[in-house]
């Protein structure tokens, strides 16, 4: 191998390298972001109630054993366990994708894994994950939601967009 080669295959280890770097920065701080806000949420409503922010938003502290907004819920151990297991599974098969990925993907894959680790941590630890920020408009309540909800939503409408935009650019 000469010079020329030697010192390019050193730099494409060294991208390599930061990218991947980058990628664990994300899911750490995504991870870290969510788990803060759930702690601090879970040490306030031990002594409060529902905390008001504003006319359209209060943090209010909801358990979900479901998956994203609370479908599936159920009081059954098996369901429980078995969605939990199922949500493990898609885990270990997006690190995958990430793996497998472009770097831009990479990013958002990134974000999403994230949110899913914070809220499957929830479902190990506490057996439901933390959902608190309830956004309504008078009698009309969202979907109780946390940040790594949040951290998911918008990892996968970024997906689905640049999808959709990169389709119709070939096209």
């Amino acid at each position: 191998m000469n010079f020329f080669q030697e010192k390019t295959k050193n730099k494409f280890l060294f991208l390599k390298q930061k990218k991947t770097l980058i990628c664990l920065l994300i899911i750490i701080i995504s991870f870290f972001l969510d788990r803060i806000t759930k702690i601090k949420i879970i040490n306030h409503q031990i002594n409060n109630s529902r905390l008001y922010i504003n006319d359209y938003t209060n943090f209010d502290l909801v358990w979900n054993t479901g998956v994203g907004f609370g479908i599936f819920s159920s009081n059954s151990n098996l369901i429980y366990n078995s969605i939990s297991a199922v949500i493990g599974l898609v885990i270990i098969f997006l690190i995958y994708i990430i793996v497998k990925s472009k770097f831009i993907d990479k990013i958002f894959f990134t974000l999403l894994l994230g949110g899913a680790l914070g809220n499957f941590y929830d479902r190990l630890v506490y057996s439901a994950v933390p959902d608190f920020i309830d956004i309504h408009y008078k009698n009309f309540h969202w979907f109780t939601f946390n940040i790594a909800d949040i951290f998911i939503t918008i990892s996968v409408i970024t997906l689905i967009t640049k999808d959709l935009f990169s389709k119709n650019e070939k096209n």
